[in-house]
């Protein structure tokens, strides 16, 4: 299959304001492309805008909150009506939650699987039909490793990553043959504010989340800018699958060769750490 040229293509991008998000606004916009821009802090979203906008970009922006279906759906549309098109969809915008499953009140767990999982099933849905139309579209969905393996501490945002590698998956053959392609990004480590902006379960203590927020601060490592050009290569050759950092692909290969086992391995890691930061 020939390499997607993305110049001129509309590309809508939740979880615009900043992370990977606002570097994927920039990445496109260097590329060509029009864009879409969408995420729940408005402020953050104008200035990223605001910055591409000075090079003549066709650029719209929209306060949304992806756990809104109502709210997805009026988007959908205000893209069709302000664009007409839309070739390129990437799924990004999610958040974290902090604590064990006992740890997390049910609510919390919910609001985490409504926006990271039903979020970008509920964008697909809306703007699938719109890409269809056009000769070549891409939907790419922003997992994570840790819809990958899946470490304790992480039981929401687990099975909330696992869900969108499941549903990429079977999207992708399900269009396979279409005019759409699909493919599932798995980050590693990358330098976002993800974690610091998390809230933490009702249980969590204090010492328990400044613990888990040190592991985050030693791991969150590779520039924004970085991961994203890599997500867009692959789109551009319309890989399946990418992984983002060279721990990501390393924690793979680990999970494939140990399935069972790796949690006791990286437990040691994280051990080792502790007492050499300590």
């Amino acid at each position: 299959m020939s390499r997607m040229d993305l110049a001129g293509k509309t590309a809508i991008v939740t979880g615009a304001a900043s992370g990977i998000g606002a570097a994927l606004a920039k990445a496109l916009a260097d590329r060509g492309c029009i864009l879409a821009l969408a995420d729940i802090n408005a402020g953050g979203l104008e200035e990223v805008a605001a910055g591409l906008r000075s090079n003549d970009r066709r650029i719209t922006t929209t306060v949304l909150d992806v756990g809104d279906e109502a709210a997805i759906n009026a988007f959908a549309e205000e893209v069709r009506q302000t664009h007409g098109e839309a070739h390129l969809l990437f799924n990004n915008a999610g958040v974290a939650l902090g604590g064990h499953f006992d740890q997390v009140s049910p609510e919390q767990f919910d609001w985490l699987m409504n926006i990271n999982l039903h979020g970008v099933i509920r964008m697909t849905r809306a703007f699938l039909p719109l890409i269809r139309e056009q000769d070549e579209g891409h939907i790419t969905n922003i997992s994570s490793i840790f819809g990958v393996i899946a470490p304790a501490g992480q039981t929401a945002y687990a099975a909330a990553k696992f869900g969108v590698r499941g549903f990429t998956m079977a999207l992708r053959h399900e269009l396979e043959g279409t005019s759409v392609g699909v493919t599932t990004i798995h980050p590693g480590g990358v330098a976002t504010n993800i974690a610091r902006n998390a809230p933490r379960g009702e249980g969590v203590t204090d010492e328990e989340y400044e613990a888990a927020l040190n592991i985050a601060d030693q791991s969150l490592v590779m520039p924004p800018a970085e991961a994203a050009e890599i997500i867009l290569r692959g789109v551009e050759r319309r890989k399946p699958r990418v992984f983002v950092g060279r721990d990501a692909h390393a924690l793979m290969w680990m999970e494939r060769v140990l399935p069972t086992r790796y949690w006791s391995m990286i437990k040691r890691r994280l051990a080792r750490n502790r007492a050499g930061a300590g």
